[in-house]
């Protein structure tokens, strides 16, 4: 499976269902995505110990626009 990051859509579907009393494990088997994924999604974009989107998602687009492509070094010949 590509890498893709997460859309506003799946972080409102995060926090729904985590909301509900579902499992990160369940979490990522409805959106088809990694356990890891959404654990590191809850860890990343808490706030004061609690998870919302609006908030993860304006921290993913900070995260974005502060990235940079790394230079390839071309060797002397």
């Amino acid at each position: 499976m590509a890498y893709t990051q997460l859309t506003e859509t799946e972080r409102y579907q995060i926090f729904s269902l985590k909301e509900a009393g579902f499992s990160q494990r369940a979490i990522s088997k409805s959106l088809n995505r990694n356990p890891s994924t959404i654990s590191r999604e809850l860890r990343r974009n808490r706030e004061a110990k609690k998870y919302t989107p609006e908030q993860a998602q304006l921290k993913a687009v900070a995260r974005r626009q502060c990235a940079t492509k790394a230079v390839k070094v071309k060797p002397e010949i």
